[in-house]
């Protein structure tokens, strides 16, 4: 007969190790994708950087910025593609976990807290966005889109830019009942146009005043920006580049407290 010692001696174990499991649960269901997340981790970039590149920068030869197009655009391409990464995880597989798989639910019938199941979920991300950035960067170097001394920081202002935008979707899908049609709205009024009107292909300052506001509240514009600083040195005040800084880490970290908070309400009520 098992005393009540030897269950909590078990039971001791996932709850100092819970978000661990929760990453490598993560990890494991990514082979059932895996050559989707290879594919397009290799695939995105050659095609981005061959049309939009490469062919675009014809177009433009006096180039942007005082650099070629290329190298001009190269960084928002990069973060353009992880935040696009980002925001699909923060949709369907949070929403699925507690509707159609309900493996939140089974994860929190184990010792496994909520606040765990987040930060497993966490992890997995950055992981994968870590994964996603690295592949898009090498890339960018073999292209001769950007520098490797300073480039590589490129990689980690991704995968921040990345939570920036997933944590406030995580948390607003994990309070849904189902989803009638609020991903696809989000996809047209939120992330198209935030790819749009962030500076991806021209200086904000090209957009017409009344829409540089859209460039101001977006991770991606801000993520762009701090990737062309360590990618070229584009000049800017230092306040607009700790502002860029400060806007993103602001977005993930009240998203990630969001985000813990709704699932802990969810998983206990």
């Amino acid at each position: 007969m098992i005393s009540a010692s030897d269950i909590a001696a078990k039971a001791e174990k996932p709850r100092r190790w819970g978000w661990w499991y929760i990453t490598e649960l993560r990890l494991r269901e990514m082979k059932g994708y895996l050559s989707y997340v290879v594919t397009s981790s290799f695939g995105n970039p050659i095609i981005y950087l061959l049309a939009l590149g490469v062919g675009l920068s014809n177009l433009v030869p006096q180039g942007i910025d005082g650099v070629p197009f290329l190298v001009f655009v190269a960084p928002a391409m990069l973060m353009s593609t992880i935040l696009s990464v980002g925001a699909e995880e923060g949709m369907y597989p949070v929403l699925s976990g507690f509707k159609w798989h309900k493996v939140f639910f089974a994860i929190h019938a184990t010792p496994i807290t909520p606040g765990q199941i987040v930060a497993g979920f966490f992890v997995h991300l950055a992981i994968r966005f870590a994964f996603t950035a690295g592949i898009f960067f090498l890339a960018l170097l073999a292209f001769g889109a950007v520098p490797l001394g300073t480039g590589w920081l490129m990689i980690p202002i991704a995968i921040l830019g990345a939570f920036a935008i997933m944590t406030p979707l995580a948390a607003y899908s994990a309070q849904l009942e189902d989803d009638r049609g609020q991903f696809a709205l989000i996809q047209r009024m939120v992330v198209m146009p935030m790819f749009l009107f962030s500076g991806t292909f021209f200086p904000i300052s090209e957009i017409p005043d009344w829409l540089e506001w859209v460039a101001w509240v977006s991770p991606l514009w801000h993520a762009s920006q701090l990737g062309r600083v360590v990618s070229y040195g584009t000049v800017e005040p230092i306040w607009l580049t700790v502002l860029h800084l400060l806007v993103l880490v602001s977005f993930a970290a009240v998203g990630a407290i969001l985000t813990r908070r709704a699932f802990i309400a969810r998983l206990t009520r």
